[in-house]
């Protein structure tokens, strides 16, 4: 009681700041009684259009998404191509690049000449593309500028005078802006703010990135209570990415999952994409799909860590000249008729899979590889499954442990409306994402490959 009795006699703080600053000379009285009624017919106008507003809203069956990302072009020309790759040793008059660095500059402007496009060129061509078409773009995380893993170098600083330089803005349309930003490593702030601020710029590309995609977990109330489910909530749309590297590499529990099956478990209501594309080409599509389409929905992304550089996750250029984001790739070496084994799969693996099929020579076995989790893509994967025999075994093959990652949706959702069974390669159920041993981790993939093959 007393305590209340204190706060009561109390003049507010709005009270006390407001006649702080006019006292300093910062406002007039007339400014601080305007910029009151102002706020006051802010929160009324929001508060009606909230209670005016209110509708049903019904569930939207996951193959029945009313905008699929293949329905927005995303590619772009080769004319802008090459311009946004001049931009990479095209650097500004008198700067001067880490001797390091400038080797893996000319190596992304040569991509391009040499067919074979990376994810963080991928990267580039989607974030400049957009700029030159007006679109402002913000990109942050608690390694943003340089990127966790020394991929991205979005801000160059000069080795001379330590000054910060973004070449893509060469190619940014007249007023766009380019923000490339290393936030706090309190994730919960970093992330929360992005979210406000894709809410406030519909039509700007707004993403988060943690430097691994487990770190997501320190933002966990920002996931539940804004992304997942501010549109139904308060019908507050959201266009944010959040960039989760994520893949079983030996690095360790604290180093290994984005936490997959934390993402599904909230997806629901068509709330939001989730995507784990496995190509740079695949990487560009759904960035630049996610700005260009009119549906302002939240994407999480599980972008890679040591596919980053692999030959099997890059590109040809004609894929972003000509191509689209695919939501399932196909991957089948020979006969349709010789293949007794399907597998089903997501990421990293897929490549890996692909790699030992390769390797023995095997015909019999196909890969089919998700690019989009959620909403799950039904009608592709049935089409494909319709072209093998329905004798074909059907194998979900992932990284993670049995009760994480994909598995336990893909099997309540995926398997009843196939009306298959999906049989389940994976690591065994476990309390933590990953072994804290690199051995132990390297003969348990090994294993798992094996089991997948064979």
């Amino acid at each position: 009681p007393l305590m209340y009795q204190i706060i009561d006699e109390k003049r507010s703080v709005r009270k006390l700041y407001t006649e702080s600053l006019i006292g300093r000379g910062d406002i007039t009285v007339e400014e601080a009684e305007s910029a009151l009624i102002d706020y006051q017919k802010q929160l009324e106008r929001v508060l009606a259009e909230t209670k005016g507003d209110l509708k049903k809203v019904d569930p939207i069956p996951v193959d029945n998404r009313p905008m699929f990302p293949s329905e927005v072009e995303t590619k772009i020309s080769r004319e802008l191509i090459d311009r946004i790759a001049q931009t990479q040793i095209n650097l500004r008059e008198g700067f001067t690049p880490h001797p390091r660095l400038w080797p893996q500059l000319e190596r992304r402007a040569q991509m391009i000449k040499d067919d074979t496009i990376d994810w963080a060129m991928g990267e580039a061509l989607a974030v400049g593309s957009l700029l030159s078409e007006g679109h402002w773009v913000r990109i942050a995380g608690q390694d943003a500028r340089r990127g966790t893993f020394g991929q991205r170098h979005g801000v160059i600083v000069d080795y001379k005078t330590g000054q910060g330089y973004k070449p893509l803005k060469q190619v940014a349309k007249d007023g766009t802006r380019l923000f490339i930003i290393d936030s706090a490593l309190t994730e919960f702030a970093g992330m929360g703010f992005e979210y406000g601020y894709s809410v406030a710029s519909p039509s700007a590309l707004v993403m988060w990135e943690g430097q691994f995609g487990d770190f997501a977990n320190g933002a966990q109330t920002i996931i539940d209570e804004f992304i997942s489910s501010g549109e139904q909530k308060w019908q507050q749309e959201s266009g944010l990415v959040l960039l989760l590297p994520h893949g079983m590499e030996g690095q360790g529990p604290d180093h290994s999952s984005g936490r997959i099956e934390r993402f599904l478990s909230l997806a629901a209501q068509d709330n939001m994409t989730i995507a784990q594309p496995s190509t740079s080409a695949s990487y560009f599509h759904l960035l630049r799909w996610q700005v260009l389409n009119p549906h302002n929905k939240p994407l999480i992304i599980f972008t890679p860590k040591s596919m980053l550089r692999a030959k099997p996750a890059t590109s040809a250029t004609k894929e972003f000249t000509d191509g689209k984001f695919n939501p399932v790739i196909e991957d089948v070496k020979s006969d349709k008729s010789k293949v007794n084994k399907i597998v089903l799969c997501t990421g990293k693996i897929s490549h890996e899979i692909a790699a030992a099929r390769d390797a023995a020579n095997l015909e019999n076995i196909a890969i089919i590889r998700l690019e989009r989790l959620y909403p799950l893509p039904i009608k592709e994967i049935k089409n494909l499954l319709a072209s093998y025999s329905n004798d074909a075994k059907i194998i979900w093959a992932q990284d993670e442990p049995a009760n994480q990652g994909a598995y336990p949706f893909i099997v309540t959702d995926l398997a009843p409306i196939l009306g298959r069974i999906i049989t389940r390669a994976s690591r065994l159920a476990s309390s933590a994402p990953a072994v804290g041993s690199h051995t132990k981790h390297d003969q348990e993939q090994a294993d798992l490959i094996k089991s997948v093959i064979e």
